[in-house]
């Protein structure tokens, strides 16, 4: 076990290191803007983003003993997404607070959906599953709203919300990522803080209970900062699909479903796993901004079937 977790750690930081030299050479002062203000920081935010995506994975998966169980599977992204077109159809070209329209109101949205959330965990009367299924209804119910004012959007709204849905790292300089960075360490913190906790809920909430565990606490703390986590990431990168669902199943395949390695690895493996991704998106077209959710979908897909048959085998 301690060589297999000394391998897969010495692999993913070897994988953020060498993302930022992926893609075409860079020579004199022009590649060295290139590298220090557009790749460098997109690096460094890959690794956040993808922490918390791979983090907040792990820690629905567990709270809701559902391998399918994501962040997006409770709304959040619906909220974003939901949140930006309306501004892209009742606000075009708007700045709000000194940032993009379309961060704010993605962040908003998904905050409403957390508050949402988080207040009906915090009930105590509802079980896991009913949380589950609240999520899911208003994933659906966001979806239902955001076809709808596609109706009414043009097309130049229609296509910056299809191309902020696909998700990118792309940004210039580092405003973004110290944006982001607040959201994105006290997720990660707070989450990990609840280890122990979470290892006892992984045997059952009755077993949890008689632990002297406070699911209802754990539950809130766990939905709710997950969620603002995975909303900042949204608002400032747009929806990235599979890491949050793939990279929790690819450590515990590799390194067991121990909590206390489970949480942390399937944090450092999300960013090395997204850091890889983007520095391939740049690598297959050098000459256009390849979208790197395009990539983590065309490499999870593939990799969550061939994990699920090799189980099943």
């Amino acid at each position: 076990m301690k060589t297999r977790l000394l391998v897969t750690m010495t692999l993913a930081f070897t994988a953020i290191a060498l993302s930022p030299f992926l893609g075409e050479g860079l020579e004199g002062e022009t590649g060295a803007f290139v590298f220090w203000d557009l790749r460098v920081p997109r690096a460094l935010l890959g690794c956040l983003v993808g922490a918390v995506l791979g983090l907040t994975g792990a820690v629905y998966q567990t709270l809701f003993s559902n391998p399918l169980a994501i962040p997006s599977t409770v709304g959040t992204t619906a909220g974003a997404s939901l949140g930006v077109l309306i501004v892209l159809v009742l606000l075009p070209g708007a700045d709000l607070m000194g940032a993009s329209a379309i961060t704010v109101a993605a962040f908003i949205g998904a905050l409403v959906v957390t508050l949402l959330i988080a207040g009906v965990a915090a009930t105590g009367r509802a079980r896991v599953n009913d949380i589950l299924l609240v999520g899911i209804g208003i994933t659906l119910a966001s979806g239902a709203l955001y076809t709808g004012l596609q109706f009414q959007a043009d097309m130049d709204a229609t296509f910056q919300a299809v191309r902020w849905s696909l998700g990118s790292l792309s940004t210039v300089g580092y405003q973004e990522l110290v944006a982001l960075t607040p959201f994105a360490l006290i997720t990660v913190v707070v989450l990990l803080t609840q280890l122990r906790a979470l290892d006892a809920i992984s045997g059952g909430e009755e077993r949890a209970f008689s632990q002297g565990v406070n699911v209802v606490r754990v539950r809130t703390v766990c939905l709710g900062m997950g969620a603002l986590g995975v909303g900042a990431c949204v608002a400032v990168c747009g929806p990235i699909a599979f890491v949050g669902l793939l990279v929790p199943h690819l450590v515990r395949k590799a390194l067991g479903a121990r909590r206390r390695i489970l949480l942390p690895m399937s944090a450092l493996t999300g960013a090395a796993f997204l850091c890889l991704c983007d520095g391939i998106a740049r690598w297959a077209l050098p000459d256009r901004n390849l979208p790197v959710g395009v990539i983590t979908a065309a490499l999870g897909a593939p990799l969550l079937v061939a994990l699920v048959f090799k189980k099943k085998g």
